[in-house]
């Protein structure tokens, strides 16, 4: 738990971190002096920074915590894949061994590419 912390991604997480609140301070800062000279809208952006400076470390907790997907899990997903293609491949060969079609369904099949293939009456002037 504690190396975690202390891992060189971490440690340039943390600078980054450091780098982002010093910026948004002194953006703040800057805003609050604007703001007090006269310009309203700079009200605002003395609020927005330090609310940017909280989605930064929002996103360095986010990042240090994020767990890599373990091996036993990756093979997991693979074999669960490798499963849902099978089934599925399962499922074309039933289909494609079955006899007929619905001859209601094959009407309809044959009406949907019939007007796909007739060109579109233009509107609206074209």
């Amino acid at each position: 738990m504690r190396r975690k912390y202390f891992t060189l991604r971490a440690i340039g997480l943390h600078f980054a971190l450091i780098f982002w609140i010093v910026l948004c301070a002194l953006a703040a800062w800057w805003q609050v002096g604007r703001a007090v000279q006269g310009n309203s809208l700079s009200f605002l952006y003395a609020i927005e920074w330090p609310l940017i400076g909280v989605l930064g470390i929002v996103g360095w907790y986010s990042m240090l915590n994020m767990e890599k997907v373990g091996e036993h899990k990756e093979k997991a997903r693979r074999e669960y894949e490798e499963k849902m293609r099978a089934d599925a491949q399962a499922e074309r060969e039933r289909a494609a061994a079955s006899e007929g079609e619905d001859p209601s369904l094959a009407a309809y099949n044959d009406h949907l590419a019939q007007l796909s293939h007739t060109p579109k009456k233009r509107l609206w002037g074209h």
